[in-house]
C-alpha cells in the first residue's frame, strides 16, 4: 500500500522552499496554492507575506520564481498581477502521478498520520414506533461519515442510540401483559419487517385507546413504569419482546437501504441505566449541578428561554425522574471513558442543538470531555416536499420511509427498463437488481449532495433523473465506462507518460489527483456533500473528455488508445471508491 503524493502537495512543497530561501523570515509559510482557470494552480501567498515584510510582492515573486527549477515536475512558472504565481505542470509529472494512484488498492490515498477513536451517534429510530423520513437523514448521513473516517484509518464505533426507554412502556407493557398473544407471530418461519410493525402499532393503538379510556387501567400503567425502572424481571422481559420486536422491523429497513447495521452497536437510552444515578451523584458533587426546586440543574450564563430568564439542563427531575440529559451524558463517560473516544459524533436534527450545546458544556465542566476529546452535532436540516414545506403525506401524515424508499426502486426501474429498451443489455433479473440499487442510491445522494445543515426537497422525479446532479447520472457515467472496457477488444489500459495530453484529458487527470486531499477535507469537516460534489464533477470532466478524445472509435493511434484507456480505468475505479463511501452501489451494466 503506498501513499502517492499529489501533484498540489509537491508543487506546494517547491514554491514553499523558495519562498522560505527568498524570505528566510517566511520559513513554513503556507503559499496558498489552489486550481486555477489560467494555469494548473495558483499561489497567492506572496501578496500577505510581502506586506508583512514591507517588501515589493511582485519583486518577491520574482525572486521566488528564479528559485524554483522547471523540468519534470514544472513546466511553466510566472509570476501574474501584482505578485501571484501562475503555475503549470507537465503532462508527464500529471501521468506518472496518477500511475502510481493505479498501482494502489487505495489509489494512493495516505492513512491518517494520527488516527483516533471516534464514536458516530446515528440512526437512532424509537422502539414501537414507525421510521418516518425524518430518521432518513440521520442513518444516511451517519454511515457515509463512517465510512469516510475509517477510510482515512481512523477507528469508528457505530453507536445506534434507540429510543428504548420511558414513561410510555408502562402502558405497551401492561396491556402486553393483560393480552400475551398480542405480539404472537402467524408461523414460526422469518417474520418480516411488515408484520413485525403492524403487530407494535396494533398493539400501541389498542393500549392508547385503553390508557387514554380506562382509568383503572391508566393506574395499573404508571405502577408498571415504577416496576421497569426498579428492574423488575417479569416486567422487563416483557419491555424486550418490544425491543426484540422492533429490531425485526427496523433490521429490515435498514437492508432496504443497503445500510449493514450490527446487534452490538444497538445500545439504546436503557443501555446507560446502571450509570445515571451515579452520573448525577458526580455532578452535584463536584458543583457542576444544583438543586432547584428540587430537580438537578445545570445553569448557564448564555441560555436563557423567552421569558429572560436562566434555561437550566435538567438532569433529575424534582420527583427522581431521570431526563435525556442524565442519559446523553452518562453515554458521554462511557464513550470517553470505556470506548476511548477522541471525538464524538452526533448525527442529530438541527432543532436539539441547544439540547446538546448544553450536555457537551456540562460534560467539559465535569472534566468528562477533556483536552483530548471532540464533541461535535453533525446537526442536520429537514427533509422537504417539493412546496417547500415539511414534507408530509396527503392526509397530513408523516411519510413512512418504507413507502418512499419502495417507490425510489420503483421509480428507478421504470426509468431503468426504459433506457434499456432500445439496447436490450440486461436481463429482466439485472433490471430488478439494477432498479434496487439506483432507487436507493438515488435517495441516499440527493441527501448527501446537500450540505448536511440545509433543508432540501425530496423529488424523486428529479432523484431519479439521468440528466443533473443525481447519483443515477453518475451510476450511468461508471457503467458506461465498464462497457468501453469491455469493448476495447485487445487493447488494455496502459499509461504513457510520454505523450502530451489534450486539454480535456488534463482536466480529468487533475481532478483524479485531487482525490486524496478531498477525502481528508471531507473527514476533517464532516463533510459527505464535498465528496458527492467532486463525483459530480469527476462525471463531468469525464463527459467533456470522451466527448473530446476518442478511446475507441474511431480508434487512436496505439498509444493513445492505451492511454486513455488507462483514463477512463482510473476515473471508474475513483467513481466507484467515492460512491461506496456515500453508501452507493455501481452497477458495472446499466
Amino acid at each position: 500500500m503506498a501513499s502517492v503524493p499529489s501533484l498540489a502537495s509537491s508543487v506546494n512543497q517547491r514554491v514553499a522552499d523558495a519562498l522560505a530561501s527568498a524570505l528566510p523570515e517566511a520559513g513554513g509559510a503556507d503559499p496558498l496554492l489552489r486550481r486555477s482557470d489560467r494555469a494548473d494552480f495558483q499561489a497567492n501567498g506572496i501578496l500577505a507575506l510581502a506586506k508583512k515584510a514591507k517588501a515589493n510582492p511582485r519583486e518577491l515573486a520574482t525572486t521566488v520564481v528564479e528559485g524554483i527549477a522547471t523540468g519534470e515536475l514544472i513546466r511553466e512558472i510566472e509570476v501574474s498581477g501584482p505578485g501571484f504565481l501562475n503555475i503549470t505542470i507537465t503532462d508527464r509529472a500529471i501521468v506518472e502521478t496518477l500511475a502510481a494512484r493505479a498501482g494502489d488498492d487505495r489509489l494512493g490515498v495516505p492513512l491518517a498520520a494520527n488516527p483516533g477513536t471516534t464514536v458516530i451517534d446515528y440512526a437512532q429510530p424509537n422502539v414501537a414506533k414507525e421510521m418516518h423520513v425524518g430518521h432518513l437523514r440521520s442513518a444516511v448521513i451517519g454511515a457515509a461519515m463512517v465510512e469516510i473516517l475509517e477510510f482515512t484509518g481512523e477507528k469508528v464505533v457505530r453507536r445506534h442510540h434507540i429510543g428504548d426507554w420511558g414513561t410510555q412502556f408502562g402502558m405497551l407493557i401492561q396491556y402486553l401483559m393483560e393480552h400475551p398473544h398480542e405480539l404472537d407471530h402467524k408461523s414460526d418461519e422469518e417474520v418480516s419487517g411488515e408484520e413485525a410493525m403492524s403487530n407494535l402499532n396494533r398493539l400501541y393503538k389498542a393500549s392508547r385507546g385503553l390508557f387514554d379510556s380506562d382509568e383503572e387501567f391508566k393506574t395499573r400503567a404508571r405502577a408498571r413504569v415504577v416496576d421497569l425502572q426498579a428492574g423488575d424481571a417479569e416486567t422487563l422481559a416483557l419491555w424486550q419482546r418490544f425491543v426484540d420486536e422492533s429490531k425485526i422491523y427496523f433490521y429490515s429497513v435498514f437492508n432496504k437501504l443497503d445500510m449493514d447495521i450490527q446487534d452490538q452497536d444497538v445500545v439504546g437510552e436503557s443501555g446507560y441505566n446502571d450509570m445515571l444515578v451515579e452520573t448525577c451523584k458526580l455532578l452535584e458533587e463536584s458543583g457542576v449541578a444544583v438543586r432547584s426546586n428540587g430537580a438537578l440543574c445545570v445553569f448557564f450564563d448564555d441560555v436563557k428561554g423567552p421569558d429572560g430568564n436562566p434555561t437550566p439542563l435538567i438532569v433529575q427531575k424534582s420527583d427522581g425522574g431521570f431526563g435525556y440529559a442524565a442519559t446523553d451524558l452518562s453515554a458521554i463517560r462511557n464513550r470517553v471513558v470505556d470506548l476511548g473516544a477522541t471525538e464524538l459524533i452526533y448525527v442529530v436534527d438541527a432543532r436539539q442543538s441547544l439540547h446538546f450545546k448544553m450536555v457537551f458544556e456540562t460534560a467539559r465542566r465535569a472534566g468528562w470531555l477533556g483536552d483530548g476529546v471532540k464533541a461535535v452535532q453533525l446537526a442536520f436540516g429537514t427533509v422537504l416536499g417539493k412546496d417547500g414545506k415539511p414534507f408530509k403525506t396527503r392526509e397530513g401524515e408523516t411519510v413512512r420511509l418504507v413507502d418512499l424508499l419502495d417507490e425510489a426502486v420503483d421509480r428507478a426501474t421504470a426509468v431503468v427498463r426504459e433506457k434499456d429498451k432500445e439496447r436490450g443489455l440486461l436481463t429482466e433479473q439485472e433490471i430488478v437488481e439494477n432498479g434496487l440499487q439506483v432507487g436507493i442510491g438515488a435517495v441516499k445522494y440527493a441527501d448527501l449532495s446537500t450540505s448536511a445543515a440545509r433543508d432540501y426537497k425530496f423529488d424523486l422525479d428529479q432523484m431519479v433523473s439521468l440528466t443533473g446532479d443525481t447519483s443515477v447520472y453518475l451510476q450511468y457515467a461508471y457503467a458506461r465506462i465498464k462497457s468501453i472496457l469491455r469493448n476495447a477488444g485487445d487493447r488494455s489500459p496502459v499509461a504513457h507518460p510520454e505523450l502530451e495530453l489534450a486539454p480535456a484529458e488534463r482536466a480529468l487527470g487533475l481532478h483524479l489527483d485531487h482525490f486524496g486531499e478531498l477525502i481528508d477535507e471531507a473527514a476533517a469537516e464532516h463533510a459527505p456533500h464535498k465528496v458527492a460534489a467532486y463525483l459530480y464533477q469527476l462525471a463531468s470532466l469525464f463527459t467533456t473528455f470522451y466527448t473530446e478524445c476518442p478511446v475507441v472509435k474511431p480508434e487512436p493511434e496505439l498509444v493513445v488508445g492505451e492511454n486513455r484507456l488507462f483514463l477512463c480505468d482510473l476515473t471508474a475505479r475513483t467513481l466507484s471508491k467515492g460512491m461506496s463511501l456515500l453508501g452507493i452501489r455501481t452497477p458495472e451494466k446499466l
